[in-house]
């Protein structure tokens, strides 16, 4: 017998060895508002099906927590591959990437025709069919060569080129009915489990609808994103350009070759074709009719703002104007004035933590020609600081604004629209693992953030991806939502800048204790980030958006 202690009853029961975690389920008696999907075995995600054979700790999910909606998603990739490989079996299916509350998926029709709502109904029929017959997933367990053979055997060459190029001695593999696929995780016991979801014809392919991670049992909410849908296939169509659709692409040409060193030249160069174009946009807009006078510049946390911003100047000084800036979080009130979250701590990404009527009559005296002492927020003190930083506009000037609430409407209402330059700044990764694994486009700025705040001394990587949870939520909250306001999207995300993270996160992702909650995400991105090929960072420019995280950057933070 083995004992199994229950996280979520904080109960102990003894278990025969060998029994899975969906029989223990039944055994534990706690409030279920939504289905379990999976599980955390000392604080690594694992499926359903797992058995035990030593005591451990366990924590049941259901898709609320990330853990969960990442194996719910992983089924439903898994279902629309199979009921597409069934209806339409000559053609190809690829997952691309997160936008309007669910996944888009390209679909490669033998005959080159666009899919059709005839299409995407057969579709449909058949991943209701699976579901109404509960199908089984089941698990295998070969050596990579053995993986190798299968996938080779079915054209799969994305998912040969993964494998082949893992390091791995054995590889996990699935099955649903007749038709194998590759996942780089754990999926659902059934196809029954998978309820809620929907398909629709979007932007010549199809949108994966899943479910919405506050109300399990209803469909994320479907919110149009024609400019976020187009970086992402602007980032798409350049990796294929550079031979790089997939991890499997990005290792052969790094380790077979030996691209590197051009792989980052061209991703950098493409990064400053863009920043030039921004850069020039904004200075026709300065030299119209009715001016472009403010600059406004937001993004997620670990986008790249900062350097971002810095790469512009120098871009507008380039066209003959001149730039000043300043960043919101200098008008933070004294930090006995910011909000709190239910828990008692600081509410940092709170719009209310910006002095915004300050902020918006020091940029209405600016405007008018005023010279103006802005502030410098002392983040050691928690207080604003007045340390003589004048700025003032004059011919040929234009006010940069950086910061999370950039492009909130409420931070400058009374400037014009016409008179700004709205520019959101995002890390959105198109390419995938292979054609059915995603990658979290969060996952990239988690890297980022967990690296910066180690080597700065701010943050521990534990404390970094405790902190997470709420950062990713005050983004839907306070930053998401403006994307699509903005006159011009960037990414400043590369495929290849995984290789580079890989050498810097894998260390200080190792030390983190096993018996920590935090484990689970670290062991999580650690088997993603082992996924690639490293490269040294020694030719990564020293103006590259990665410095800000990696460091040796050539810019003054």
């Amino acid at each position: 017998m083995l004992q199994i202690f229950c996280k979520n009853t904080r109960t102990t029961r003894n278990f025969p060895e060998g029994t899975s975690l969906l029989d223990a389920l039944q055994e534990f008696d706690f409030e279920k508002p939504y289905p379990i999907v999976s599980a955390k075995v000392n604080n690594v995600s694992q499926g359903l099906k797992f058995r035990l054979y030593q005591n451990r700790d366990i924590e049941f999910l259901d898709v609320r927590e990330s853990s969960g909606m990442r194996v719910y998603t992983r089924s439903l990739f898994f279902l629309l591959s199979k009921a597409t490989a069934d209806v339409l079996p000559s053609a190809r299916l690829y997952m691309e990437h997160p936008v309007s509350g669910g996944y888009y998926c390209n679909l490669k029709k033998a005959d080159g025709k666009e899919v059709t709502d005839e299409d995407v109904a057969l579709i449909r029929s058949r991943m209701r069919e699976i579901v109404a017959k509960d199908m089984i997933f089941h698990r295998f367990e070969v050596q990579t060569e053995e993986a190798i053979r299968i996938f080779k055997d079915r054209g799969y060459d994305d998912k040969v080129k993964l494998i082949s190029t893992s390091g791995q001695v054995y590889v996990d593999y699935y099955t649903l009915g007749d038709t194998a696929d590759y996942y780089y995780g754990r999926l659902v016991p059934s196809a029954a489990y998978l309820q809620v979801w929907e398909i629709r014809r979007y932007h010549g392919g199809i949108l994966l609808q899943i479910p919405d991670h506050n109300k399990p049992d209803e469909l994320a909410p479907f919110l149009d994103q024609p400019k976020t849908f187009s970086m992402f296939s602007e980032n798409l169509k350049w990796n294929i350009i550079m031979g790089l659709s997939n991890v499997g692409d990005v290792n052969m040409a790094i380790s077979k070759k030996g691209r590197a060193s051009e792989l980052i030249q061209i991703a950098e160069a493409l990064q400053e074709k863009k920043i030039v174009q921004i850069a020039e946009e904004i200075e026709r807009r300065y030299n119209a009719e009715v001016p472009v006078r403010v600059v406004l510049i937001t993004g997620p946390s670990s986008s790249g703002k900062t350097t971002f911003c810095k790469r512009l100047s120098i871009q507008l000084k380039a066209c003959g104007l001149r730039p000043i800036s300043f960043s919101t979080d200098d008008y933070f009130v004294n930090r006995v004035e910011t909000p709190l979250l239910p828990d008692g701590s600081y509410d940092f990404d709170n719009f209310e933590t910006v002095d915004h009527n300050l902020l918006q009559q020091d940029v209405m005296k600016l405007l008018a020609g005023e010279e103006v002492e802005v502030p410098e927020y002392n983040f050691v003190t928690g207080m604003r600081e007045y340390n003589g930083k004048k700025l003032k506009l004059r011919k040929g000037t234009v006010l940069l604004i950086e910061g999370i609430h950039a492009l909130n409407t409420r931070l400058i209402p009374e400037v014009p629209a016409e008179n700004q330059f709205k520019i959101f700044i995002n890390t959105l990764t198109a390419a995938s693992l292979d054609n059915h694994n995603t990658i979290p486009t969060s996952d990239n700025r988690l890297l980022r953030r967990i690296i910066r705040d180690y080597n700065a001394g701010s943050f521990t990587p534990l404390q970094t991806i405790s902190q997470w949870p709420n950062v990713c939520a005050a983004e839907e909250k306070w930053i998401l939502p403006y994307q699509e306001q903005a006159d011009v999207m960037f990414n400043s995300a590369y495929l290849l800048e995984f290789a580079v993270l890989r050498n810097h996160a894998v260390p200080i992702l190792s030390g983190i204790p096993k018996n920590c909650p935090e484990y689970s995400e670290a062991h999580r991105l650690l088997k993603f980030i082992n996924y690639f090929v490293p490269v040294s960072d020694q030719e990564i420019p020293p103006t590259s958006m990665l410095r800000e995280f990696v460091g040796g950057s050539s810019f003054k933070y």
